[in-house]
């Protein structure tokens, strides 16, 4: 069962409509072995949503056993580095001139204000986008819609992405970092600037997008 004890308080008002689907979707993948572990799968709700500056949205969880923390493009192993997070890595040492990070978490990212959210919460070990049609859409879609109404600056890599994302005012749009993509428009598209660039625009605090 979850239970909101296990998010900020500052999202009840968005998970409340949502809780029997939420335990209708946990208690259907319950016998399975998913990934994140349970433990993890709301991790990325402990950020409070009014500190929420930036949304980076994923799809689902890397169905490596192990690797998915509950941050989108976040790995919780550091001797594995997913594919599109070197990507990513290589386009923040290039945007920022900041040398390769030393860790595969994206957890001080979360800490600055960065929202790194996933469009399906689960995924089943070893297969991508299991999950991809038991309900998480519903819930994830009203997360979408409360903070397109705030001055959030949304990164939307890839066509799903840009897609759910559409109402955002601000936006940094490119295409997926996945080495199937990332040379038609990720790689050099400069993302984390542009965000700071959005957040000055917007009166608010720049991220430091520096890790470890």
């Amino acid at each position: 069962m979850f239970a909101l004890s296990e998010i900020d308080s500052s999202w009840h008002r968005i998970f409340t409509p949502h809780l029997s689907e939420i335990n209708a979707i946990l208690d259907s993948i319950d016998n399975d072995e998913i990934t994140p572990s349970r433990h993890l799968i709301f991790k990325s709700f402990k950020l409070p949503l009014p500190e929420v500056k930036i949304l980076i949205l994923g799809q689902d969880p890397y169905p490596t056993s192990g690797v998915a923390d509950g941050l989108a493009f976040s790995s919780g192993r550091s001797d594995l580095v997913p594919a599109s997070l070197r990507n990513i890595f290589n386009e923040y040492c290039n945007d920022l001139g900041y040398p390769k990070p030393n860790t595969s978490s994206l957890e001080n990212w979360a800490r600055e204000g960065v929202l790194l959210l996933n469009t399906a919460l689960t995924t089943e070990i070893g297969e991508r986008d299991k999950h991809k049609l038991l309900g998480w859409k519903n819930l994830i879609s009203s997360i979408i819609a409360d903070l397109s109404t705030r001055n959030v600056v949304a990164i939307l890599w890839g066509n799903s992405a840009k897609s759910l994302g559409s109402a955002f005012t601000h936006r940094i749009e490119s295409a997926h970092p996945s080495p199937l993509s990332a040379r038609r428009g990720f790689l050099g598209s400069n993302p984390f600037t542009r965000a700071n660039d959005a957040l000055k625009r917007l009166g608010s605090e720049e991220v430091n997008w520096k890790l470890p």
